[in-house]
This record gives structure tokens, sequence and C-alpha cells, in this order.
């Protein structure tokens, strides 16, 4: 029997013999003749393709960083703390500063120490520990390969009705994952009575609530305000799980920054989850990063976050209103009714197609837009763009 490296690093053993000798040192010129191109990431090929492009008024309406965050990483670089590896559960001050303004500073959850908070890989880590959920149909496009390659067996509930460009609220009796605010991609949230009858259907049939929550500040502008439906299922007495995620709200997009917090019945439950927990992450990916916690644990409520909802929300109702400047007769409504950073525009692949090419204005296929990445002076070049594909 023939072992030659690549052999013996994939278990594969080669009977000695010239013929199959010589496939074999073919073979092992490249292993991976065989390996099937894999399709592109929706949303970073968009990005991708917006760096080649040579147009001056070209637009990507992608992600935004806030300056604090920029000023608090230059505060923590000019300390010249040391790079050692994080506990297990992440860095303690981040874990403390994730879960105080989101559950509440008047939490009883919070006083009686009844739950649990460690430090993910960003939102995605975070569901990745706790991977067993109906999903909305539509979601954010990585939850289905997140829970799928976890092994577990998805279901979907209806959540976007596209007869009214709205939330489909009879389509949500099998909740499970729910988006805690700004729901991506459609930026479409139940009311509040909406959320009470959800909660209701929730605690009767003893369903597991899990709240990814990626937009906190992003939907108002106000934090609390954000976490309301979060906030009434734990009055309701349902144990939740949260995923948080620091990307898009503080524009932390390449630090990787996420939190998973388990509402427990006491504070003896809690120990116990956070020590499975623990047992989860470690085989994962043993620890999470350090530079990105300290800086979301410096600056957990900056007051920018309700800066940009407030721009987001202005460029919404502008973008509307040069539509119909431009010439526009469509019902745009859905733009200003939807909310938080995502737009679901409701052009079509062929059109979304047509504003590259033509104007290289570059958005997701489905035609989703980040709202940040409009502003006044790109307004009216947008807006005539989309009246043109259009018409």
């Amino acid at each position: 029997i023939h072992h030659g490296p690549a052999a013996l690093l994939f278990g594969i053993t080669t009977a000695f013999h010239p013929g199959l000798a010589a496939a074999a040192s073919a073979r092992a010129s490249s292993w991976w003749t065989h390996v099937e191109m894999g399709p592109p990431d929706p949303i970073l090929r968009v990005t991708e393709a917006f760096k080649r492009d040579i147009n001056s008024k070209k637009m990507n309406l992608g992600p935004y960083m806030l300056p604090s965050m920029l000023k608090a990483e230059a505060q923590i670089a000019a300390k010249n703390l040391d790079k050692e590896s994080l506990p297990v559960g992440g860095l303690a001050e981040f874990c403390k500063a994730s879960v105080e303004p989101t559950l509440g500073e008047n939490s009883k959850v919070l006083k009686s120490g009844r739950f649990v908070t460690v430090q993910t890989i960003s939102g995605t880590g975070a569901l990745r520990i706790r991977a067993n959920v109906f999903l909305p149909k539509p979601s954010w496009v990585n939850h289905t390969p997140i829970f799928r390659d976890a092994g577990m067996q998805l279901q979907c509930y209806r959540y976007y009705d596209p007869k009214t460009c709205s939330f489909d609220f009879t389509g949500a009796q099998s909740v499970l994952l729910l988006h805690a605010c700004t729901h991506n991609p459609m930026g479409v949230d139940p009311r509040p009575e909406q959320w009470k009858e959800i909660a209701t259907v929730v605690k009767k049939r003893t369903l597991f609530a899990l709240f990814d929550m990626a937009y906190q500040g992003f939907a108002s502008g106000d934090g609390d305000k954000d976490a309301w439906a979060l906030h009434h299922f734990i009055e309701q007495g349902i144990n939740v799980c949260l995923c948080q995620s620091y990307a898009k709200n503080m524009g932390l997009y390449g630090e990787h920054v996420g939190a998973f917090t388990v509402v427990c019945k006491d504070a003896d439950e809690a120990k116990r989850v956070e020590s499975q927990l623990k047992i989860l992450i470690s085989p994962m990916y043993s620890n999470s990063p350090l530079n990105g916690a300290q800086i979301a644990s410096t600056i957990p409520n900056t007051p920018e976050v309700k800066g940009m909802a407030d721009c987001i929300i202005s460029m919404r109702t502008q973008l509307v209103f040069n539509l119909k400047k431009k010439g526009s007769t469509h019902n745009w409504q859905h733009i200003t009714d939807q909310i938080g950073m995502s737009c679901f525009t409701e052009l079509k692949p062929e059109q979304v197609g047509w504003l590259t090419k033509e104007f290289s204005i570059y958005m997701t296929k489905d035609g989703r837009i980040s709202v940040a990445g409009v502003t006044s002076s790109n307004m009216g070049y947008l807006a005539h763009a989309i009246h043109q594909v259009t018409k």
C-alpha cells in the first residue's frame, strides 16, 4: 500500500500498481480538480463589483462606519493593551454593555441575575450556537445556511405579503425566530398589537422564542423602543434567547462583534446554561476576537445611532419625494412605511441589472438597498435612475 502525504491527510490508500500509481500521481498534483465552483455571496459580490467599477457616479448602497467607533478604536490603541486571548465567554465588560441597555436598566431579569450573556463572532456566531428554529420567509440570507449546516431541519412561516408590501400577520402562527426590529431584508415590522398576539401564541403553544437583533437603535433612534417586543415577551414570562450583532448599528462589520443572551428561570439555571454554552463555543471557535469587543463596550449607546436613524428616516422621505419629482407615478409608500437600514424597493431583478449596467448603482438582485448609502448628494441621481428603469 502506498501512502502519499495527500493520501495520509485524507485517509486515502492506493494499491501499488503502475497504472494506478500514474493516476494517483496525476491526482496528487491537483486533488481539487473535481471541486465545483460555489455560488458567490449575494452581498459581498455587490461590493466587489462596485470596487471594480470606474464610473465616478457609482453608488454602493452599503455599510457605514460611525465616526465615534473610529475614535474609540484610536483610544484603545493608545492604551497599548495586551492581546491575550479572551475567556471562552468573551469580554466581561462587553457582555455587560450588551445586555444591560438591551433589557433595560429597570429590568427584573437583570436584578435577579437569571440570565447569561456570552460574546460571539457577530450575530452569525450567536445564531449558530442556538440553531433550531422556524424561519420567517423571507429572512436574512445567512439564516438558512447557518441553521441548515448545523444539522437542523428548517421550517418557515410566512412573513411578507407582496400584495400589500407589508407584514403578513396571518402567516405568523409558528413563530420561533423573530427579528426584534427592522426586519432584514424587508424593513417591515409587526405593530405592537401584533407583537402582543404573537407573544400570546408563543406562550400558549409553549414555543421557543429566539430574537435576532442586529439593528437596535436604527428603527427609531431609541434603543429601548426598538427592543419593545423583546421586553414584552419577557414581561409575559417567556424566557427568550437573544442574538445581537454590532455590525450595522455601530458599523463594526470587520470586527465581528456579537452577543448571545439566554433568559432563564433563575440564577442557578443561568449558571448551568452558561456552562453548556461554553462547551458549545470552545470547539466551534475557541473564543471571540478582542478588539471589536473593546470598541463596542467603550461606546455602547452612542448618540450617533439616533442621528443615523433620523437620517435614514429622512432619506426615505426624500427618495419618495424625488421619485415623484422626476415624474414617477408608481406608489412608493412602502419605502416610507418600512423602517431601519434595509429597504425593499420592490425592484425586479432585471431592473436591478439595468441600474447596475447603465447607472453603476449596486444593490442585491432582490432589490434591497441600504438606506445608509443614500445621501443628499446622490439622491437625485438615484431617483432619476430608478425612475428610468420603472417607467
